[in-house]
């Protein structure tokens, strides 16, 4: 049925579509979400969200209107981030957005009733909002630059998690219990520093001045120290479990009771190392001068 225009053109009103009329599972099926314009099937809109209002339009529950010209069932919707829906549906993965972009995506998928997906994004937001707590750093590179114009610094105990520091004169700057996780020390000089009981699990010590350091007690569990110079270093009773020390120096080192399960010590150097005691189960040691145990 048409009606005329004031040109006596005639206007297609849209068509009634129901999915039940011919159609499967298979079926294509053409959606304008707010001039965004999608592809998909009516498998993918049903099958695993089968209670959200898209599976109740095209399941054959309900009739819904089609543009007779274009094909196209409008949906009054913003369409930034339906195709993270239509994956949503196909896949089941959560996408990685920001925390603004989670919120966008959370309006649409509450409006679409997609249950699954609001978990999975909450999931995800609760997780960041976890480990942001967890890095909630005390103090900026700035802060730190600043501090370290005195003669005496101690950041003994403060939560430095998560900042760069590469580059950094942090020579004989104590920083004894302090957290220090996923720190990026590269280039740093940090000779006679005190990292005593620190947490430092997965921080980057990237070819730094580390000669002398103390880091009795550290947990420096998957830490990089790569290339590092770490002549006369006092890593006792250190967990060093999935360190790298390739190429690092660690003559005249102190190692005693260190745990280096899977630690990377190829083409170390351990001339005059003292090892005793110390767990190095599966440490590769290739082409590297081998230390002393006594």
């Amino acid at each position: 049925m048409s009606t005329l225009n004031r040109h006596s053109q005639p206007i297609a009103e849209p068509e009634l579509l129901n999915m039940t009329k011919g159609s499967d599972s298979s079926s294509l099926v053409h959606l304008n979400i707010g001039g965004k314009k999608f592809c998909t099937t009516v498998d993918t809109l049903t099958h695993r969200e089968p209670d959200s209002m898209l599976a109740a339009m095209f399941s054959g529950r309900h009739t819904v209107c089609e543009d007779p010209r274009k094909g196209y069932v409008f949906v009054d919707r913003d369409g930034k981030h339906f195709r993270h829906i239509l994956n949503w549906l196909r896949d089941g993965i959560v996408p990685m957005l920001t925390d603004s972009e989670y919120l966008e995506l959370l309006r649409e998928a509450e409006y679409y009733q997609l249950l699954g997906l609001i978990d999975g994004i909450n999931a995800v937001l609760n997780k960041r909002k976890k480990e942001d707590d967890e890095f909630n750093t005390e103090l900026t590179r700035t802060d730190i630059i600043k501090c370290i114009q005195s003669e005496r610094v101690r950041f003994r105990g403060v939560n430095l998690s998560g900042l760069n520091l590469s580059k950094l004169d942090l020579s004989f700057v104590d920083f004894s219990y302090a957290c220090l996780r996923n720190v990026f020390f590269s280039r740093a000089n940090l000779q006679c520093a005190k990292f005593r009981d620190v947490d430092a699990e997965g921080s980057i010590f990237h070819n730094a001045t580390l000669r002398e350091c103390e880091f009795t007690g550290a947990n420096l569990h998957g830490a990089l120290l790569a290339g590092a110079n770490l002549q006369s270093a006092n890593l006792q009773d250190a967990c060093l479990v999935d360190c790298s020390f390739f190429e690092a120096d660690l003559r005249s080192a102190h190692l005693q009771n260190a745990d280096l399960t899977n630690a990377n010590l190829e083409n170390a150097i351990l001339e005059g190392a003292n090892l005793k005691l110390s767990w190095w189960r599966w440490a590769p040691l290739t082409q590297n001068k081998i230390a002393s145990e006594d």
